[in-house]
């Protein structure tokens, strides 16, 4: 990226902000993370791409990148989302690690990482290779003792810091600790602390099972940190310099207000750079997304209809702090209309309406590739033009392929994606009116005497040479005259036209659709009338 221009994107923008407030630094750390006590669906991938398009945007700038990733698999598993197998299973590990409950579905080590695995294996496809961090491994190997004894000495201000936005009615009340613990003995945390020596002995008795034990903080496993001092405890430890929160964490007097002053107060570390990402809504799937109740759509159901750069480009071309509807229904036809004209404009094929335009759309497109721009433009082959094809060739990809003129090598893989997305998204999510299935040969004639008149003068006058017509303009009016020399409104013969080929009153546009067909098997499919 050119140093000299000015930042047209929000990614560009965060990073000259997190350079400006964290001053010049040998690496900088952008964070996120999350809790893997459920399917991660595309809401929690706002915020990881978030992080990957502004750790892109520093790099871009020079500036040397960690980007963790924090799996919170040492949170407590609380509840059973409804879209889990051998809930009854699942339903006795409450209480516990989630890093401890078994994977209902056999496949991995644990229900945490059977769900970190999910994205892990993902995320690759859209560019994005975070390092992770497991909070199990972390705590479970004490390197947190020394944050943890901090929060023992400083309860007292602690408590001040998380009342400070709470009215009477909830501020902390009793005895409180700034650790849970998870029992040595039966592993869950429903433990009541007893006592502090002061320097790194706690003390607790077990609820479930009666256990008590003196644990050293420099060796015991099950000492954990409240999650509004986990969070900025490890802001200090990482030194992160970058980290957005949803909207819930960034309400006013939430938890990144009080994690600031944790963070600031208790761990003498100034707060990350952040901003607030707004919530994801869902059109053509039915349903608002809900980790708990199981109804989710994860990444891997977007990259179903999506191509990689697509879906990057849904979340590069909208400001985080602005909610937006990920689209399964028709207005995806649209959105690969407006990735497809950013492409142009990002390789000089379409004018941009003026430089300002220009730099954004191509800097937007930067961005959404996986790993920076091509050598050559890849192969606009529109999407709805991609769906017709692919119906007439009965979902064959590669004939579908073969229809399209000047496809070079380099450009087929790319193709192929997006005829695939637009094969699943006709089996799965396009409306019933855009899918159609071409008649087989020799099928039985369909309309009164008039129409198939029409049609046979259709097919003998036109579709007999059709690879006469040059183009879709010529075919039409063809078609019209058609419709006049057999005295048949013009609606009339296009119904008719569509019942003998799909079956359908309407259907693509007709001088196009036949011209795609072609001569063969349009005679093939008309041939008994």
């Amino acid at each position: 990226m050119d140093m000299g221009k000015k930042a047209v994107h929000w990614a560009d923008e965060t990073a000259e902000k997190i350079i400006q407030e964290k001053g010049e630094k040998a690496c900088y750390c952008c964070a996120s993370g999350i809790t893997p006590s459920g399917t991660v669906h595309i809401g929690n991938f706002r915020e990881i791409i978030s992080v990957d398009l502004v750790a892109r945007a520093l790099r871009s700038r020079g500036k040397q990148v960690r980007f963790i990733y924090s799996w919170d698999d040492y949170d407590v598993f609380r509840k059973v989302p409804e879209n889990m197998p051998d809930k009854e299973t699942l339903t006795q590990y409450l209480r516990k690690p989630i890093t401890l409950v078994p994977d209902p579905w056999g496949r991995d080590a644990s229900y945490a990482r059977h769900h970190e695995v999910d994205v892990e294996k993902v995320l690759p496809r859209v560019g994005i290779e975070p390092e992770y961090l497991y909070q199990t491994e972390r705590y479970r190997a004490s390197r947190y003792a020394q944050g943890i004894k901090t929060a023992l000495e400083k309860r007292a201000e602690l408590r001040s810091i998380l009342d400070t936005f709470r009215d009477d009615a909830h501020k902390i009340q009793g005895e409180w600790w700034p650790v849970s613990v998870f029992c040595t003995s039966c592993t869950k945390d429903e433990t009541v602390i007893t006592g502090w020596d002061g320097d790194w002995t706690l003390s607790y008795h077990c609820n479930a099972c009666g256990y008590e034990e003196n644990a050293d903080l420099r060796h015991a496993q099950g000492v954990k940190l409240g999650w509004r001092v986990d969070w900025p405890m490890r802001w200090a430890y990482e030194q992160v310099d970058f980290e957005p929160a949803g909207k819930d964490h960034h309400s006013q007097g939430g938890s990144f207000d009080t994690s600031r002053l944790v963070s600031k107060h208790i761990y003498n570390y100034d707060a990350p750079v952040t901003f607030r990402y707004d919530f994801i809504g869902i059109k053509g799937k039915g349903g608002k997304m809900s980790s708990s109740k199981g109804e989710v759509i994860d990444l891997p159901a977007l990259l179903n209809v999506y191509t990689p750069e697509l879906v990057r480009y849904l979340f590069a071309g909208t400001r985080p702090n602005t909610e937006f509807t990920i689209s399964f229904d028709l207005d995806v036809i649209k959105i690969y209309e407006d990735y497809d004209k950013t492409e142009r404009i990002a390789y000089n094929v379409e004018p941009a309406k003026n430089e300002e335009t220009y730099q954004r759309e191509r800097r937007m497109y930067e961005l959404s590739q996986q790993q920076g721009m091509e050598a050559i433009m890849p192969y606009q082959a529109a999407f709805r033009h991609l769906c017709n094809l692919l119906q007439i060739a009965d979902g064959d990809i590669d004939a579908c392929i073969a229809r399209l003129k000047g496809v070079l090598p380099e450009q087929k893989e790319r193709l192929r994606q997006r005829c695939q997305c637009a094969k699943n998204w006709l089996a799965e999510d396009a409306p019933e009116e855009f899918r159609f299935t071409l008649r087989g040969a020799g099928e039985q004639p369909v309309g009164d005497s008039a129409e198939r008149g029409a049609i046979r003068e259709l097919r003998d006058s036109l579709i007999a040479h059709i690879e006469s017509y040059p183009d879709d303009k010529s075919c039409a009016e063809a078609i019209y005259q058609i419709a006049e020399r057999c005295q048949l409104d013009s609606k009339a013969l296009f119904k008719a036209a569509y019942h003998a080929l799909i079956n359908k009153d309407q259907g693509p546009r007709l001088a196009n659709f036949l011209r795609v067909i072609g001569k063969e098997r349009l005679l093939a499919i008309l041939s008994a009338y």
